[in-house]
């Protein structure tokens, strides 16, 4: 694995115990193309008891991508959008100069049992569009194309690969696949300027080499990859061109350190708006204030 460089991520506590595992952005690396943040949470069983329902918060300068493997989601947002995300899904949320959102636990599944897991990513937003208005796109299942490469099944879920193009509009160049090995062999072009695989499940080897579940490898620069697998694997892959350097504090991402400043003050202040039918509690600007550091590359 000439050129590859592999992150381990660390976990993170949300709230309320409900953790997740975070890759990007990580000391080794804070970016992979325009992607600055990934989070995987689950599997994990939900209870009736559990309250991990994330409260209105805001973002700017983004695109937030949700896409879940099992369990379901209510998204609300400050446009008034109100969507139940459920597995296969893209959602697609530019925050743009400002939006604000909640994501919580469905009405219909607060008195169950069932398991909760999938991917949350943060695109940067060209320094062209990081002002543009906010919009939320939700893609079904359905809509995402699927087709068989290597005797793999891929779904892309935004850009262009093996001939298949995602209806997902991204902002700049993006990649996102879904891969599923039952065992066997999938070779990855160089379909992205910027390229990791992340292994959600099952022990593959990368070009010859172990790649344990729940790792990022970050390939070289228009590498191609071979993954292979004794039995069942699931990997996505992420990547695309670079936006250049950004600043990242808190749910805000900027080319521009005041921005964030603003972002900040605007925050506190009630100055972004609320959420429809969840306006009654929010989360709060952290105690510990932004401190310009050099932006994230």
């Amino acid at each position: 694995m000439a050129g590859v460089l592999q992150l381990a991520g660390h976990e993170k506590d949300l709230g309320g115990g409900f953790k997740v595992r975070r890759l990007l952005p990580a000391v080794q690396r804070r970016s992979v193309g325009p992607f600055v943040f990934f989070d995987h949470f689950g599997p994990v069983t939900e209870r009736p008891q559990d309250n991990h329902d994330v409260r209105p918060h805001p973002h700017i300068g983004l695109a937030t991508v949700t896409y879940l493997f099992e369990g379901a989601m209510q998204h609300r947002d400050s446009l008034g959008s109100a969507q139940r995300i459920e597995p296969g899904a893209i959602n697609w949320m530019t925050a743009g100069s400002g939006i604000v959102h909640s994501e919580r636990k469905p009405d219909d599944l607060r008195g169950r049992e069932y398991a909760n897991h999938g991917l949350q990513l943060w695109v940067a937003l060209p320094a062209d569009k990081e002002e543009a208005a906010a919009t939320f796109v939700h893609t079904p299942g359905v809509a995402i194309p699927e087709l068989q490469v290597d005797g793999a099944q891929v779904r892309v879920l935004v850009g262009d690969a093996f001939g298949a193009r995602s209806p997902v509009e991204a902002a700049s160049p993006t990649l996102y696949l879904d891969v599923q090995l039952q065992g066997g062999a999938f070779t990855l072009p160089p379909v992205a300027e910027e390229m990791a695989i992340y292994v959600v499940a099952g022990s593959p080897r990368l070009d010859g080499e172990p790649l344990p579940a729940q790792r990022m490898a970050v390939l070289g620069p228009r590498a191609t990859a071979r993954i292979e697998a004794d039995g069942p694997a699931r990997f996505v892959v992420v990547g695309g061109e670079p936006v250049g350097p950004r600043y990242m504090w808190w749910n805000f991402v900027s080319s521009r350190k005041d921005r964030i400043l603003a972002a900040s003050a605007d925050w506190e202040q009630g100055r972004f708006g609320t959420v429809p039918h969840d306006d009654q509690e929010f989360i709060p600007l952290p105690p510990t204030r932004f401190t310009p550091p050099e932006p994230m590359s």
